[in-house]
């Protein structure tokens, strides 16, 4: 039986992934998470918790990436603009449309 790298949080099947660090760029600040999410392809909703601050003082116009098994994808918001440290409110859970294949990683909702 294969072992994914998340967990299930109900029936339906919504998996959920934790960051393990924050890196803040002159260019973007990057979340990054469990190196094993992304070999597989994926596509559809995913609860996102975000388990470090963004530092204070950082630029607020900087745009968010998540770094997942060797690949760095801009989160956006609805429209294909970048969701950037001024969105975001803090630590939490986040509710995000991902698919791997076609490269989106789509916030839905800023905090559950």
């Amino acid at each position: 039986m294969a072992r994914w790298p998340f967990q299930y949080v109900n029936i339906n099947g919504v998996p959920t992934i934790q960051s393990r660090s924050v890196n803040v760029s002159e260019t973007s600040v990057d979340f990054k998470f469990n190196p094993d999410w992304d070999r597989r392809p994926f596509r559809g909703l995913i609860l996102v918790y975000l388990s470090e601050a963004i530092p204070e003082g950082t630029t607020a116009t900087l745009p968010i990436r998540f770094s997942m098994g060797g690949t760095t994808s801009n989160v956006t918001l609805a429209g294909g603009d970048n969701w950037t440290v001024a969105d975001v409110p803090g630590v939490g859970v986040y509710l995000l449309y991902y698919d791997r294949l076609a490269d989106t990683l789509q916030l839905l909702a800023p905090t559950i």
